[in-house]
């Protein structure tokens, strides 16, 4: 059989961990059929699922086979049972775990074995190792190399939750595209799309203008109606939303619009109903030049955007950009628009395949 390359996620957090990756490899090694071309570094990680239990060591291995999927598969099942692995149900504590991550560029959905791993783009400890041995290796299915799958965790690791709703919120500045990438992914993922009232805040028009004592009611007027569209009664479990704005963002304009003491009386109600919102599973931001959104807003031609500076928009930038850099909750996919179209069908095609992998359907 043609020699493929394959990559293998290596943990153990039982005994020697180590040592018991350290045989793990040199019983693959053994075989004719297996030659082991390449180990990452190894690091601890707390473990996914039941967190009473031992920290994880954690690495990657690239091999070269001649067996095919299903035969490599069987042997990295054997070899745990040579290690005295368990099979007690899922998240428990194991002396190796074993899980074929990458076998070339092949595709497999079978009762016993999806390859890729199905997952294995939601880990940070899983990318490391795989970035350490190629980070510009592409994921089969994802099509997109595994330094930018990194780089969405922020060094977070995830898991797929059926039970809880499956927002995903689309971020950016002003004129950056939001709301036209949000309407154009619900055919593509049956979901519904929860908009900005822009047009119907009765505030905003004057707070443009310059009327800054009102600008606590607009922010309040958006704040209440993110809370209803965003709590947790009104998004059900397993069911996919598409949002055109991060709910995180409110306090970026909160304290970019209000002054000290409007400001202290929006974060007391802010924080006595943020706990109420449903956070995304998946965020995707839009990012270009405050330059190219000002000429997107002038288009538009919504009168009260008009008298938005360029400064403004600077700014905002700014501001989303240490919101992102900090950002713990969610894979985030970060798309420049230099080099996206929302408007073209096979841009969007691929986002929203890409969609998919981050949230249960």
């Amino acid at each position: 059989m043609e020699e493929r390359i394959a990559y293998i996620g290596l943990g153990s957090n039982i005994g020697d961990r180590r040592n018991s990756i350290r045989r793990a490899l040199e019983l693959l090694g053994e075989d004719k059929h297996i030659e082991v071309t390449g180990v990452s570094d190894l690091i601890e990680t707390a473990p996914l699922g039941h967190f009473n239990q031992p920290k994880f060591a954690n690495g990657v291995a690239e091999v070269k086979t001649t067996l095919s999927a299903e035969d490599l598969y069987e042997k990295l099942v054997d070899t745990e049972s040579l290690l005295g692995r368990k099979r007690q149900g899922k998240w428990q504590p194991r002396t190796i775990d074993l899980d074929l991550l990458l076998f070339g560029s092949e595709v497999v959905n079978e009762p016993n074995l999806t390859i890729p791993h199905p997952q294995m783009h939601l880990r940070s400890f899983v990318l490391k190792g795989l970035c350490q041995l190629d980070p510009d290796l592409l994921h089969p299915v994802i099509k997109e190399p595994m330094k930018e799958l990194a780089v969405r965790l922020n060094g977070q690791d995830f898991m797929l939750d059926h039970h809880i709703p499956q927002l995903v919120s689309v971020a950016g500045i002003i004129g950056v595209g939001k709301t036209t990438l949000a309407k154009g992914l619900p055919n593509l993922l049956d979901c519904k799309v929860l908009l900005e009232p822009y047009d119907t805040n009765p505030f905003m028009p004057d707070v443009y203008a310059g009327k800054k004592e009102l600008a606590l009611d607009s922010q309040l007027y958006f704040l209440t109606h993110r809370i209803n569209q965003l709590n947790h009664n009104a998004l059900e479990p397993g069911q996919i939303s598409i949002s055109d704005y991060v709910f995180n963002k409110e306090r970026i304009y909160a304290k970019r619009l209000l002054n000290a003491q409007q400001l202290d009386l929006y974060d007391k109600i802010y924080q006595s109903i943020s706990a109420e919102v449903t956070q995304p599973r998946l965020v995707i931001y839009l990012q270009d030049s405050a330059q190219k959104c000002l000429e997107r807003i002038h288009d538009r031609n919504r009168p009260y955007e008009q008298i938005i500076e360029l400064q403004f928009l600077e700014d905002l930038n700014g501001d989303y950009e240490r919101l992102f850099t900090e950002w713990k909750i969610c894979p985030v996919i970060r798309i420049q628009m230099a080099e996206f179209d929302c408007m073209r069908d096979d841009h969007i095609e691929h986002l929203a395949n890409q969609v998919k992998y981050y949230i249960a359907e």
